[in-house]
């Protein structure tokens, strides 16, 4: 077991480059399967959940090589259809590959996916969707047993909820459909957004993209493109938090302020001052920061919940009250019990926490709890008094680059050890 040890109290100051975007980075590695030829993916972040992703393209008979931030991918000698329960279960973001793999071989067999346990996240919309499209699917026994005759048909398809991942799903299997597919409600992420660009470059006709109502005009066939990631809009948010909890300074190079617009007026509630120069982002936060009034969790364009536990670690040491409403996932504040282990004053009803800041937070044994659990824990212990130790770090390798290096860099003490 491996665990991270934090000493807090020390004054963020420095630099930091933001990684390419996980989120972003997942969908892109799926989309490979229906670009033919060699498909290279630069600033692509190194992090567990993109070596699972790659894992799962050799599994199925492509030939895939990394370097650094750049993973080449060949789907030419694409074999099997099929996809491990093993591979499956390391990340929630697998069932992406579902509408790549149908629209490439005309067959898809799989389990139900794994990764952080937030609540319900059911794949209906997803399978919903692909039975629009022409795709017969047998559920039986946790796996899924897909199969098309003959390309997909579009057709208009209405989300009842804008769910990221089903857009993307529908955004692939249409991409090569026979006709036209309206997506309605579909998601406006930014990462949809990237997804739609690497489509396009490789032949797809998109259009609406970032907007509520997505048109793909189907092609037959897609041709491999290079293409470059977009940075890490949630890696950004934990930074940003992470200098304003320790009243420190920092200048996030290769950030997109426009990503996270609506997260940047509650940096500036708190008290800090933000400025923006192209490519860089700078953050210099007060010696004591201020409450945040109320943060709601939207789909985008609305607060991102990925940013809501980030956030919320910077409001245990902040001046009044401060309260969280999570409006995506009903399971998303475990990590408020590990902040009240370390001095956090936090009271959690239903998808409510109401968090009253403290003098002081103080190192404690906790443990990660979820991706940006673990994230919110790290920034808790930047600021605490003493020892942090933090266990269960495989979390915080699903969605973050170097963190304890970058950290380092800026002057935090912390060293992960067996």
């Amino acid at each position: 077991m491996e665990i991270l040890k934090i000493e807090g109290g020390r004054r963020l100051d420095g630099a930091v480059t933001i990684h390419g975007a996980k989120n972003s980075a997942l969908p892109l590695l799926a989309a490979t399967l229906l670009a033919h030829g060699i498909s290279e993916i630069s600033n692509c972040p190194q992090l567990s959940d993109v070596a699972a992703s790659v894992n799962i393209l050799r599994h199925l008979g492509c030939t895939v090589t990394r370097s650094q931030d750049r993973v080449v991918v060949d789907s030419t000698p694409l074999c099997r259809s099929g996809v491990p329960d093993g591979l499956m279960r390391e990340m929630r973001s697998s069932i992406i590959f579902l509408g790549a793999l149908v629209a490439r071989t005309g067959e898809a067999h799989m389990s139900f996916p794994g990764g952080c346990e937030l609540g319900a996240r059911p794949i209906d919309l997803h399978l919903a969707a692909l039975r629009q499209l022409g795709v017969e699917i047998v559920e039986e026994r946790g796996r899924l047993e897909c199969r098309t005759y003959g390309r997909l048909k579009g057709t208009a398809i209405a989300l009842d909820f804008p769910s990221v991942g089903a857009t993307e799903n529908i955004l692939l299997a249409a991409s090569t459909a026979e006709g036209k597919t309206t997506i309605l409600n579909a998601a406006r992420e930014p990462e949809i957004v990237d997804l739609c660009t690497y489509l396009i470059r490789c032949g797809a006709k998109i259009h609406g993209a970032g907007e509520g109502a997505i048109t793909v005009e189907g092609v037959e066939r897609l041709e491999a493109a290079p293409y470059r990631v977009m940075p890490d809009r949630i890696e950004t948010v934990t930074y940003l938090a992470a200098g304003a909890v320790t009243g420190g300074r920092l200048a996030l190079r290769g950030a997109e302020p426009e990503h996270i617009a609506t997260v940047l007026p509650s940096f500036e509630e708190a008290g800090c001052t933000l400025a923006y120069t192209p490519g860089e982002l700078r953050i210099t936060a007060p010696k004591r920061l201020r409450r945040i009034r109320s943060i709601r969790t939207m789909p985008y364009p609305g607060f991102p919940t990925d940013a809501q536990a980030p956030l919320m670690a910077m409001t245990c040491v902040a001046d009044g009250t401060s309260v969280f409403v999570e409006n995506i996932f009903e399971n998303r504040y475990k990590h408020a019990g590990e902040l009240i282990r370390m001095g956090a004053n936090i009271k959690v009803e239903g998808r409510v926490a109401v968090v009253e800041g403290v003098p002081a937070l103080s190192g404690a044994p906790v443990e990660c709890t979820d991706l940006r659990g673990g994230a919110a824990l790290v920034i808790a212990g930047l600021a605490a008094e003493g020892t942090t130790s933090l266990r269960e770090l495989h979390h915080l390798d699903r969605g973050y680059e170097g963190l304890e290096a970058a950290l380092r860099g800026v002057g935090a003490s912390l060293q992960r050890i067996k």
